[in-house]
Order: C-alpha cells, then structure tokens, then sequence
C-alpha cells in the first residue's frame, strides 16, 4: 500500500474514535473490535478479515505517539485540501501548475527534478519514513492468539451421568504484571529489526515458494525489550496462578476431552485467549457399569423367581427404584431393559438401565426348604437338561 492511500484513510473512523481520544480509549476500542472481527471468531468471512486488518493497521499507527502526531500532521497538510491543484489543473491559485501527488509521495525530486517537486529533494518518503517505515511497508504488529492449554480432572461415576461443575487450578503463561506484558522495565520495546514488529520470517525453499517461520530473535513478538524487565526478562509473559469454575456435560466418559473456548493462556496485544481442554477421568462404581449411553447392572433373583416368574426392584442411579416383570422360565444371564433411566446423551435424553439376571444359590437351606428341593428333584428325575448336549457332541 503506498503512502498515499495511508494519509488518504482516516483512522480514526476505522476503530470509530474521535480525533482528540486518548491513548486508552484507542486501546479499548482497538480490542473490542479484534476480538469482534478475529479470523478466528469469523471462519471463512473474507469481509471479516478485511476489517480485521483495518483495524490492526489503524491501531499501529493510532497507537504509537509519534507516529500517530506523523499522521494528524500528514492528514492536516495534504487530508484538507493543501496543495491541491486548482480549477485549471494548477496549484491552489489555478494557472497551469501540473502536480501529481502520487509523484510527490512516491519519488518526488529523483533525478535532480525541477520546480515544485525539486523543492522536496527526495520526496516526501524521508518525511513520512519513520510513520510508514521505509517507502509505504507498514510495520505491523498483529494481535497474538494465546497458547491452548491442558489439564486433568478425576470424576465420581455419578457425577459423569451427571455432570458437575469442578474447580480446577491451573498455572499458564499471562501478561507480566511487572512490565504491563510489555517485557521492557520503562514499557517501551522496540520494533524488531529482524521481522519488522511482524513476528515472523520467510525463507525461500527453491521454485517460487516460501516458508514463514516465527522470528528467532523476538520469538514471534515482533517486539524486543530495550531494558528487559527483571520478572519476565523480557519475553513480556510470566507464570500465573489461577482458580477457575469449570461445567462438565452430564455424560461424559472416561478418558474423554473436552475443549473449552477461551479458557487457555490470555493473548497478547489484544489477541483473543488460547483453549483449555480438560481431559476427564471417571471412577467406578461399586453397583452400577457404563455400556456407552446406557448404564449396566447385576440383579440376583431366586430360583423360584426364575421358574415360576414374577416382579423384582430394581435400583436405579440417584433416582426412585423400577419394577421389572421376570417371565416364568427366565433363564440365568438374561438382560432386560429399563428405559430411560441411564446416562444422560448430548441431546437430553437419557440412555437405558440393562438389566442382567443372575439365579442366587443359597449356601445354606433350612429343614423346610431342603424337604421341598428333594421333592422337586425326584419329581423332575427323569429330565436330563443335558441329554441335547451329548446328542450334538455325538452327531458332530
């Protein structure tokens, strides 16, 4: 972009602050609008992006003071109407005064030029230099994503079907508190020579195409610390502490990792925050097993309620008992289904109790109930359960 197009563009109505704001408001209305427009809040929104760098680009200039008095002082000598040509194509008075701005700006006065344009010598690109660095490339220091981040927690089984909210503390890197996260004692770090404030490199790998790479000598800040400060030695970050509140979904299963937006290391200048993903451990529980969405569970039942059929109470977790109907002749191993009253899936609703059925053998029988089993042993001495076995042994 040339040098023109930048004292044409007004700032100020890009981050939408009047002429005379101050340093803070600038910054406020600077980081409302980057995290509005951020590339990443607005994936595949070529608009988005558009406004995301008139707004870097404005807050570059806007907010440095000398390259922002640069600016008003540019925008007051050629945004108003100075040096104009008049009605006949002349200087402000008319006449046949030929000017060019795009001359004047871009290389005014090369080559020993004469009249009105030799006055300026070498242009105004010496005059502007230091507000758009070196002929019209703007120095661009972006906003920076913070880090993500990971951590643990350990969960109750109920509190998995449930959900719960947990507290977690985590250490992660923040802006200094000592230096502002500016890295530098007095807060004023220079532009990085090496990337120009961008905070990346490119380098060439043969056929036309290039790499970039985070700069070495910043580490991707774009800026270096003139005084390194004496917490953070400059890199603008240090180690901090902090509590947080963390909600996890009802129906969460072990092992399972859970991304939680903005909740990872804070950005820099006005970069939107990294992620925080939490990876969850459950416990297990002393009755109750998970089978995906549906919970799991063992019932004993006699013998008696096997053979000849009837209802049995079942637990459920956290919740009123349910009534199952056992068919007579229900054999050992067999599953029912209790609807609705298992693990709560993404949607709301909840999975199934599975229903295993297990025939108890008592160790120990009385007087009464061993004279009934006998009974029934020699009412039933013909039956032989085994008897298809053997055939099929036999016959394969």
């Amino acid at each position: 972009m040339s040098t023109k197009d930048f004292v044409e563009k007004d700032y100020y109505k890009v981050l939408g602050v009047p002429k005379d704001a101050t340093e803070a408001e600038i910054k406020k209305a600077y980081r409302k609008l980057a995290r509005e427009f951020h590339p990443d809040a607005n994936k595949g929104d070529a608009k988005a992006e558009e406004r995301f760098k008139e707004i870097s680009e404005a807050n570059d200039i806007l907010g440095d003071a000398k390259r922002r008095k640069e600016y008003d002082e540019a925008r007051t000598l050629f945004g108003n109407g100075g040096f104009r040509p008049g009605p006949g194509g002349g200087g402000p008075g008319g006449g046949t005064f030929n000017f060019d701005l795009g001359d004047l700006f871009g290389g005014a006065g090369q080559g020993g030029g004469t009249g009105t344009q030799g006055g300026f010598g070498g242009g105004l690109g010496d005059v502007f230099g230091g507000l758009f660095n070196r002929g019209g490339t703007s120095t661009r220091t972006q906003p920076r994503r913070g880090q993500d981040i990971e951590s643990e927690v350990t969960l109750s089984f109920t509190e998995a079907v449930d959900g719960a909210t947990v507290p977690l503390r985590m250490s992660s890197q923040a802006p200094c508190k000592a230096c502002s996260g500016t890295g530098d004692k007095n807060g004023t770090p220079r532009v990085c020579p090496t990337c120009v404030g961008t905070g990346q490199v490119s380098r060439g790998t043969g056929g036309g195409f290039s790499l970039t790479d985070p700069c070495v000598e910043c580490k991707g800040r774009g800026l270096i610390a003139q005084d390194p400060c004496d917490v953070c030695k400059g890199s603008g970050r240090a180690k901090s502490s902090r509590s947080i509140q963390v909600r996890i979904p009802a129906g969460v299963s072990d092992g399972q990792r859970i991304r939680l937006r903005g909740k990872g290391t804070p950005g820099e200048r006005g970069g939107p925050a990294g992620d925080l993903y939490v990876v969850v451990h459950v416990g297990s529980h002393p009755v109750f097993g998970r089978r995906g969405d549906n919970l799991t569970i063992t019932v004993p039942v006699t013998f008696t309620e096997a053979a000849l059929g009837g209802e049995v109470r079942v637990p459920t977790l956290g919740g009123p008992p349910v009534k199952l109907k056992l068919p007579a002749g229900t054999p050992n191993g067999r599953t029912m289904r209790a609807r609705g009253k298992g693990a709560v899936r993404k949607d709301g609703t909840r999975g199934d109790l599975l229903v295993t059925v297990e025939v108890a053998v008592p160790k120990d029988l009385g007087t009464p109930a061993r004279d009934a089993l006998e009974a029934y042993r020699k009412a039933t001495a013909d039956e032989d359960p085994r008897a298809e076995l053997f055939k099929a042994a036999k016959g394969a």
